[in-house]
């Protein structure tokens, strides 16, 4: 018996009316039952009347009618209606916070210089593959932050993507010069601190270099990645001749100032989380990385789904049209049989025939 009252709660709990002081003339689709539009015939004893089945389940199917077309009508004035729910489903993805280098660098094409002709900045291949990414993960709750000279927080994580579309798409807006990797790392994994739902963590970092980590900044990195477990990748846009991340130089010019983007790959790599890093060359290259991406972040997640108000009125005005709409079928097809009956003594006996014009 315990589980009753929630049955209920859930058959019913998701209806609402605008108006419910209009439930009270609910009470009028009782009417049927005491009284009825169609004519009655006096019977001097019921012996005389045959049983008839069919008259008598068309009898309570009009009664039926009636009342239907009462409780909907009283129903459609009430304002009913479905109200917005919140429904937890079972899907793939994960939390993802896009990382996004805002630098000045991120306006030139991937060969080093301003876009020419049909040429694409870095910046712009990245928002429009970005974007196709999010369109592809329906489930993922996604934040997005930024950096260049200090680091920007854009969205928190959100499951409106539509907002997350919005934030991508400002992201080839001119830049600044700098390019603060190491802070802008740390706001991105501070976008998780009030995320405390089992799914998968991942931060994606988009940029086509990077510039020395201050040692205070190193070691509040590897708290922050200690305290939050997390999937790290980072899509290292090259410019073509520049040094890549997982080339080795020659002894003694192997250090921080010389190849720092390749020192940064070797500081997330020693953070202890799961990391991945891609070099892409081209917008090609760039799209192959992120199809690698997507494939990988695709785990079991927890998620809402919010259904918005239904409206119903209109369907039970519909309904109560159908319903009076029978009734008066009914009633045009309703006969006086005492009128009949004269007619028929009048022939003699026969019923009348309707002379052909």
């Amino acid at each position: 018996m315990s589980e009753l009252p929630a049955f209920w709660a859930r058959l019913f709990g998701g209806w609402g009316v605008d108006h419910p002081f209009v439930l009270m003339l609910l009470a009028l689709a009782l009417l049927p039952l005491f009284a009825t539009a169609f004519r009655r015939r006096p019977v001097p004893a019921l012996v005389l009347v045959p049983d008839d089945v069919t008259s008598r389940a068309v009898g309570w199917l009009l009664r039926a009618a009636g009342m239907l077309a009462l409780a909907a009508l009283v129903l459609g004035l009430a304002g009913l209606h479905r109200r917005e729910q919140s429904i937890q489903r079972v899907g793939t993805g994960a939390h993802l916070v896009l990382l996004l280098d805002r630098s000045s660098s991120m306006d030139n094409s991937f060969a080093g210089r301003a876009p020419a002709g049909d040429q694409e900045s870095k910046s712009t291949a990245a928002r429009r593959l970005l974007g196709d990414f999010v369109a592809r993960r329906p489930h993922d709750r996604i934040g997005v932050s930024a950096f260049s000279t200090s680091p920007m927080p854009v969205l928190p994580l959100t499951d409106h993507h539509d907002v997350v579309q919005a934030a991508i798409a400002a992201i080839d807006r001119p830049g600044l010069a700098f390019t603060d990797v190491g802070r802008g790392l740390a706001l991105a994994l501070a976008g998780f601190a009030g995320d405390t739902t089992d799914a998968s963590r991942a931060v994606l970092l988009v940029s086509d270099g990077a510039a020395l980590i201050d040692r205070r900044v190193q070691e509040a990195l590897r708290d922050a990645a200690a305290r939050t477990p997390v999937h790290l990748y980072w899509l290292f846009l090259r410019s073509r001749g520049s040094p890549g991340i997982f080339d080795v130089p020659p002894p003694g010019e192997d250090t921080p100032q010389a190849n720092p983007e390749r020192h940064l790959h070797l500081f997330l790599q020693s953070l202890g989380v799961p990391y991945r890093a891609f070099e892409a060359t081209s917008p090609e290259a760039v799209a192959q990385a992120i199809a690698d991406i997507d494939r990988q972040e695709t785990r079991p997640i927890r998620y809402i789904e919010r259904v918005p108000r239904r409206d119903l009125a209109r369907m039970a005005f519909a309904i109560a049209a159908v319903a009076v709409g029978l009734l008066l079928l009914a009633k045009l097809a309703e006969r006086d049989l005492a009128s009949h009956a004269a007619a028929v003594r009048a022939q003699g006996g026969r019923a009348p025939v309707r002379e052909a014009a």
